[in-house]
């Protein structure tokens, strides 16, 4: 396993050295290079490789990607920021969910309950695909505080939004207790934010008073 970690590591290190040097944006390379390691040469199984640990290498991966994006983020650049990036994730993802939904229904064929859950989670932009975009376009600096912002924020939101939809089919489709799926999603919600704000608190205060070291 260790040895398929380290085969990941240098063809993403690869892929985003060659898109250094062409210019090419990383993540269409890092999603090639994905391609040929696994279905194509089948170098990389997941579900072979992995085992059990897949899903959790997954999660980790995922959580380590929204927190580096979170870091990267400057309040400031909200002043110049702000209202696009509202206008993008609160009406522009409603409106991307509907559009998505209505060509999984009406262009593929799929049941309404699937092409909603397809249309969520077109929605999802992400630090993974934007961010790797933003380094090879010369744009000003207000377009990419909003892309940025929009993405980062977006992310979780989208995932919620699968979610959410995902729970409500698996548990019946319009049998299903929406009351009681809403009301576990806003309280899942709620929770992460209460836990990850109050770490990241405990955190500053811990940092600022010099009780961790600063390579921790």
């Amino acid at each position: 396993m260790l040895v398929k970690i380290a085969l990941i590591g240098v063809i993403g290190i690869g892929a985003q050295w060659v898109a250094w040097r062409t210019g090419k944006p990383a993540i269409a390379l890092m999603l090639i290079a994905g391609i040929l390691a696994g279905p194509v040469l089948g170098l990389i199984d997941p579900e072979r490789d992995f085992g059990a640990l897949r899903e959790p290498i997954i999660k980790l991966a995922v959580a380590v990607i929204l927190f580096e994006g979170g870091l990267s983020l400057k309040f400031r650049e909200l002043r110049q920021a702000g209202l696009a990036v509202f206008m993008l994730v609160f009406v522009g993802v409603p409106v991307g969910w509907a559009l998505g939904t209505a060509a999984a229904y009406y262009g593929a064929g799929l049941p309404l309950e699937l092409a909603a859950l397809f249309g969520g989670g077109m929605v999802v932009t992400g630090p993974t695909v934007i961010v790797p975009l933003l380094r090879t376009l010369n744009i000003t600096p207000r377009v990419k505080h909003i892309l940025k912002w929009e993405a980062i924020v977006n992310d979780p939101i989208g995932a919620l939004l699968a979610v959410g939809l995902y729970a409500y089919i698996i548990h019946g489709g319009a049998q299903a207790d929406s009351t009681a799926i809403v009301t576990d999603v806003v309280a899942a919600s709620l929770l992460a934010v209460l836990i990850g704000g109050a770490a990241g608190f405990a955190l500053t205060w811990a940092f600022a008073r010099g009780w961790v070291p600063e390579y921790l």
